[in-house]
């Protein structure tokens, strides 16, 4: 729809763009963690017919299995690629997308979110990524490339790359892989920043090299009742990839007006804590400082998120994201 003044008209959309595939149709395992019954076209019908989501994100498509599944579902015409990238079902749209770990030497592991607007793309991408994973059916697998050649290999096929989780302390960038994100990737290929359960807006608005990003709240759903737990108000013309694109850049009138979720403080990594006997220590407590439990002794120290953001934020203040498309609203 165009307006008067020839510009798109926008609505408003609710999207969980983090969800994973338990196992493809054929019973090939893919993310082992998730339920058997979280497949491609499960989730489909979750989301749009119990959930009422309008715009999802399904991880794990670049598993050859998954993709024999969809192609399945598009000859059938249950689904249909749809102008402007992506898979429709019913009234939601389906983004094709794949979680990866990277490593780098002396660091630890974080994983990133791509995205991309077509099957054909994402079969291409998988044969890349083939060449550098052991397993290329699974979830979430490290890739045994730089991440920097990673990264430019998503945006040369019109892709987009957002780092997962990113302050949890397993397998988050700034949790478990670096301080800042620059020392990773460059900042103009990031299309925007996943907070993680244990963290939000107003937490993240303490480092400045996140300024420009769009933070989106998504389920990193591994059960279909997890579908949507955490979800994100896009304002767009459409449910696409294209436009998904464009409310990461807030462009054109497009963006993210809300983030919704539960309170960090409910988030498992929100605290530091020790494993040993899982007490959590005090708030603002540098793990790397303490080296050991205060009350047992045990060196299995967890950095929590909270903790974590105070030790490597740049700023005593957040900046405020209360501008369009960027409030973070939080359930308590």
């Amino acid at each position: 729809m165009v307006n008067n003044n020839g510009r798109a008209e926008l609505s408003s959309y609710y999207c969980d763009m983090h969800i994973h595939i338990g196992r493809a149709s054929s019973g090939q395992a893919v993310k082992i963690s998730a339920s058997d019954n979280l497949t491609f076209e499960n989730i489909a019908v979750e989301a749009s017919e119990r959930k009422g989501i309008q715009m999802i994100g399904i991880i794990d498509c670049h598993s050859p299995s998954v993709q024999q599944d969809i192609v399945q579902l598009l000859d059938r015409g249950v689904m249909q690629e749809i102008d402007g990238g992506g898979i429709a079902y019913r009234d939601t749209t389906i983004v094709l997308g794949s979680e990866i770990e990277i490593r780098e030497p002396g660091s630890g592991a974080a994983h990133v979110l791509a995205y991309f607007p077509d099957l054909s793309t994402m079969q291409d991408f998988t044969q890349w990524m083939n060449r550098f994973m052991k397993n290329i059916e699974l979830s979430s697998q490290r890739i045994y490339a730089a991440p920097l050649e990673l990264q430019q290999e998503i945006l040369d096929r019109g892709g987009l790359l957002i780092p997962a989780h990113v302050f949890t302390p397993h397998k988050g960038l700034y949790g478990n892989m670096a301080d800042r994100m620059r020392d990773v990737f460059s900042l103009n290929g990031i299309a925007g920043i996943e907070l993680g359960l244990s963290a939000d807006s107003a937490m993240a608005g303490r480092i400045s090299e996140l300024d420009s990003y769009a933070f989106l709240t998504n389920s990193d759903a591994h059960s279909l009742g997890k579908i949507g737990r955490e979800y994100n108000r896009l304002d767009m013309a459409r449910p696409s990839f294209h436009e998904f694109r464009r409310a990461l850049a807030g462009s054109e009138g497009r963006g993210i007006s809300a983030n919704y979720g539960l309170n960090p403080r409910l988030g498992k990594y929100h605290r530091s804590y020790c494993s040993s006997c899982q007490s959590n220590l005090e708030e603002g407590s540098s793990i790397h400082e303490m080296k050991r439990c205060p009350y047992c002794g045990s060196t299995k120290l967890v950095q929590g998120v909270f903790d974590h953001i105070l030790h490597i934020a740049d700023r005593d203040e957040p900046l405020s994201r209360i501008r369009g498309h960027h409030t973070t609203i939080r359930f308590r």
